[in-house]
């Protein structure tokens, strides 16, 4: 855990430097993928609004931002600018483990097994050792819905827990 945990405390306070932006920038100048967030979420708006400025400081990059913190008005306004970017999906996160939807352009939830129905695209990553390959689906503002099937420990218990 402490593998997870250190690099979490660290970005925790990272992101607060006066050239954290210019640095990402840098680091990421020559990507033409970018995900934000592997596990947790933008916290913080005076954070979500540096993320804004990487953003549009790498044009050539695509940036995909899954969240949940659209239910917060306080975000609106910088995920309102961050959608603006031609080169940005945020893409609001469902709390439903089981295919449940939300409003929005650009969404995603979780499924119970790959197969499930859904009116999204299935994520496969799960079938490539937890790899996307060569899709972009999340990257795409055309693909309204991404449908990811449950993974992990948590969820196992999470499912063994529902279906009791």
């Amino acid at each position: 855990m402490d593998s997870v945990r250190a690099p979490r405390t660290h970005n925790k306070s990272d992101w607060k430097r006066t050239d954290w932006v210019t640095d990402f920038v840098a680091a990421i100048s020559n990507d033409k993928y970018f995900r934000w967030f592997d596990s947790g979420d933008v916290y913080s708006v005076k954070l979500a609004w540096k993320i804004y400025q990487v953003m549009a400081a790498t044009p050539n990059c695509q940036h995909w931002l899954p969240t949940r913190m659209y239910k917060f008005a306080k975000f609106a306004k910088v995920f309102e600018a961050m959608e603006n970017l031609s080169n940005v999906v945020v893409r609001y996160s469902s709390d439903s483990i089981h295919g449940g939807l939300i409003d929005g352009e650009c969404t995603s939830t979780i499924v119970p097994h790959a197969d499930s129905e859904t009116t999204g695209t299935i994520c496969e990553a799960y079938a490539r050792k937890g790899k996307c390959a060569d899709c972009r689906a999340c990257w795409d503002k055309e693909v309204s819905v991404i449908a990811y099937p449950q993974h992990g420990r948590k969820m196992a218990k999470v499912a063994i827990k529902l279906a009791s």
